[in-house]
């Protein structure tokens, strides 16, 4: 599958914030608090309307670290959806294996959850998942197979991050490595900073 393998601190450097969660994205963006680039440091420009609209496009796409192509797709079928369209989009990320196994902490970052998953480390409902796009459904039981759970990067995530789910919509039993799915999120509770509105009239235009 295509991924983005650019430098990654630029872009969190480009949007001002750590859109990876890694913690040494933290430090970089502490130390320097500008734009990359030549004239990041003085550059005053006021962004254009397309420029803004453009920018929180990015920004969501790249958050869920997926490529132009796959992130318009998804943007076609949440349009198509009932409902709202910035909402339904972020909810359908939200749904997606490889985002979901790192909400739960089996990863550090989207990047690390998505190589697992496409190892084949995790079981849907029993059953092998090695499709990082996989779309969860309300009550689905994700866990890590039981000749993965020794494996070094797995638990040292797992050591990094929260034992309980700080999320609603997810629990999490790391004794026994596994986590449920339990509903689809508001998204009210999906902590991304950004702009859906900006992002629908992107696509609208």
């Amino acid at each position: 599958m295509a991924k983005y393998t650019g430098p990654k601190a630029r872009l969190c450097r480009k949007f001002g914030e750590n859109i990876y969660g890694n913690a040494k994205y933290d430090k970089i963006l502490s130390r320097r608090k500008f734009p990359p680039g030549q004239h990041g440091r003085t550059l005053r420009r006021k962004p254009t309307d397309y420029n803004l609209h453009l920018r929180e496009k990015q920004k969501l796409r790249n958050t869920y670290c997926l490529l132009e192509k796959q992130f318009s797709n998804y943007f076609k079928k949440a349009a198509k959806a009932s409902g709202v369209t910035g909402d339904n989009l972020l909810q359908l990320l939200e749904r997606r294996l490889d985002n979901v196994v790192y909400r739960m902490g089996f990863a550090v970052t989207r990047m690390q959850a998505r190589q697992f998953v496409n190892h084949g480390h995790f079981l849907v409902n029993g059953r092998k998942v090695d499709i990082p796009s996989y779309l969860l459904k309300e009550g689905d039981i994700i866990e890590v197979r039981t000749k993965s759970r020794s494996m070094k990067a797995l638990v040292e995530a797992m050591d990094k991050t929260e034992v309980t789910s700080p999320y609603s919509w997810l629990s999490i039993d790391k004794e026994n490595f596994r986590g449920q799915f339990n509903s689809i999120p508001a998204v009210s509770e999906i902590p991304v900073t950004c702009d859906l509105r900006l992002v629908v009239e992107f696509y609208s235009k």
